[in-house]
């Protein structure tokens, strides 16, 4: 099995030892994205913006591997704060069209908002 590795320029610097993405024959796992804007490092002060940031650079990965959100069959979504689920779940559906990818969302105990990973299916 290949396995190659992704990163995407539009997408904020990785923080640690690992790949925005790595695909794998038809399958691409993206690494959690958070709201860092990647022009500026800046996160935005409603938490809206932060998911609608933390969505655009999930999708800004996505693109990199030649792929988009509509190819996400599975999302995971980390809270840190659970009373925050409602305002991440109506920005979440204007990224994504049915049919909805499978999704987990939890609490996390982390020093940002949001976080937000994928897994996508290209060309099978």
């Amino acid at each position: 099995m290949t396995k190659t590795s992704i990163h995407s320029p539009a997408a904020p610097r990785q923080a640690g030892p690992y790949s925005h993405a790595v695909r794998t024959e038809s399958l691409v796992f993206l690494s959690g994205q958070g709201p860092a804007d990647p022009a500026t490092g800046e996160i935005a002060a409603s938490f809206e913006d932060q998911v609608r940031q933390t969505l655009t650079n999930l999708a800004a990965v996505a693109a990199s591997a030649d792929g988009s959100l509509d190819d996400a069959v599975r999302v995971g979504v980390y809270l840190r704060d659970m009373a925050n689920f409602d305002v991440m779940n109506s920005v979440y559906g204007r990224f994504f069209d049915p049919p909805y990818p499978a999704r987990t969302t939890i609490q996390s105990d982390m020093p940002i908002e949001i976080e937000i990973d994928a897994v996508l299916t290209i060309g099978s």
